[in-house]
């Protein structure tokens, strides 16, 4: 009986050796110091940026602009270069845990199987057996107790093995979105690298046409210069909500501002880099993109996705969100202009219901998609108050498109938001003011 209240004791979990965390968190540390002299880096070039821009459009300040972005861009790309590197580490190590993690509900599940065999022969046994088998009727009871800790033994581990399936599912989950995280900060480093080129190549062009004359500068940055009705004409396109022109998106954004405090500039950047980024929008039915659960769940798409298009009186068949990516286990199911998705959507639609008049709030109506993002930056704000300015705009924008996981995209997604914003105020400047 000895053997199988051996084969049938838990195997408790254990994520990784000492010295193999010890190494990991020494790497991280070392990864983040560098990125943190980096950032310091990219900051003292983004005043020098400003100082450029106050002494005005000239041929040298222009050059010297384009210098210094050449050199910020740089540093961007050596900061997306080590949250790639913290991101690999990272799924290394997570690999290792999850093999590790297999290896335990194998051995869980022969000591299940051990301990059935046991509970199977001693059912088998005659009582007159089990009688004859013993000397004295204290031998009879001490092996029917025996029988009870197998018994207790074996569901202790079915409940540990369940456990550690559930474990299992969690570090695979955890694994596709790191994963997915690296694929886009390698799209954002690929982007970086071509905006260099492209800045040298401007650079170069610049200096061969004016060939250093401060007259022909200024006349090519005339003739550059867009228009106001141009501007305002320009096609504004935004998922799910087709296209407008650049005028009609303004004016809503502004509404959205005067509503939320949150600037019309900062909002359009976020929903154009949205539009940029949605190779994957309104292309799938939601019974293959959604998170399911039961109505307690922290995480049940469908179910709130049923009642907000009940609500809308639309068929939810037909009402297309965006796809899963099916082969790193990540959801989908954002939904209209701003990809809310459901669980996320019913925590502001009865405020966009307030500030718009529309009853219910539509996330594939343009109007209330725009406050429902204003509202969602304005929190992500807060949440990064303690920043500077710069850092938290970054902050903010990264964390509309990677909640809690904000700072591994503060130098892609981040960066390219707070550009966008820096062109719509410009270009906002030109058309309206």
């Amino acid at each position: 009986m000895v053997i199988y209240m051996t084969f049938g004791s838990v195997i408790a979990p254990n994520h990784s050796s000492g010295f193999a965390s010890a190494s990991t968190d020494a790497e991280r540390v070392l990864l983040e110091e560098q990125l943190k002299q980096i950032e310091e880096e990219i900051a003292a070039n983004q005043a020098i940026a400003k100082a450029y821009e106050a002494e005005g459009k000239t041929l040298k300040s222009e050059i010297n602009s384009l210098d210094n972005k050449i050199e910020t861009l740089n540093q961007k790309i050596k900061a997306i270069t080590l949250s790639l590197r913290r991101i690999e580490s990272e799924i290394g190590e997570k690999v290792s845990t999850i093999s590790q993690t297999e290896e335990k509900i194998i051995l869980n599940r022969l000591a299940i199987s051990k301990s059935l065999q046991g509970v199977y022969e001693q059912e088998q046994q005659s009582l007159v057996t089990v009688l004859l088998k013993n000397n004295n009727l204290s031998d009879f009871f001490n092996e029917v107790n025996n029988l009870l800790d197998v018994q207790t033994s074996l569901t202790a581990t079915v409940k540990k093995n369940t456990e550690l399936r559930d474990e299992l599912l969690l570090q695979k989950d955890q694994l596709a979105n790191q994963k997915n995280d690296n694929a886009v900060l390698k799209i954002y480093q690929d982007a970086q690298k071509e905006q260099v080129a492209k800045t040298r190549q401007e650079k170069d062009k610049l200096l061969e046409v004016t060939q250093g004359n401060e007259q022909k500068y200024q006349q090519i940055v005339t003739e550059k210069k867009a228009t106001a009705s141009e501007i305002r004409s320009r096609i504004f396109r935004i998922l799910g909500g087709g296209e407008m022109s650049f005028e009609e998106a303004y004016r809503i954004a502004k509404f959205a501002e005067g509503a939320t405090g949150v600037e019309a500039s900062f909002l359009l950047a976020i929903l154009d880099q949205e539009s940029a980024l949605g190779s994957n929008v309104g292309k799938c039915n939601y019974r293959d993109s959604m998170a399911s659960g039961p109505p307690d769940s922290k995480r049940d798409d469908v179910t709130h996705f049923l009642r907000i298009t009940a609500d809308l009186g639309l068929d939810p068949e037909t009402t297309l969100v965006s796809c899963a990516i099916s082969k790193d286990g990540a959801w989908g199911g954002a939904m209209g202009p701003s990809q809310f998705i459901p669980s996320t959507w019913i925590l502001y639609e009865k405020a966009v219901a307030r500030i718009t008049g529309q009853s219910p709030a539509s996330p594939w109506r343009n109007s209330d998609a725009f406050i429902a993002t204003a509202l969602l930056i304005k929190d992500n704000l807060n949440a990064c108050s303690q920043y500077s300015d710069s850092k938290q705009l970054r902050c903010a924008a990264s964390r509309y498109y990677a909640g809690g996981n904000w700072s591994r995209f503060e130098w892609t997604y981040g960066v390219s938001i707070q550009n966008k914003k820096e062109t719509f105020d410009d270009e906002i400047k030109t058309a309206f003011n």
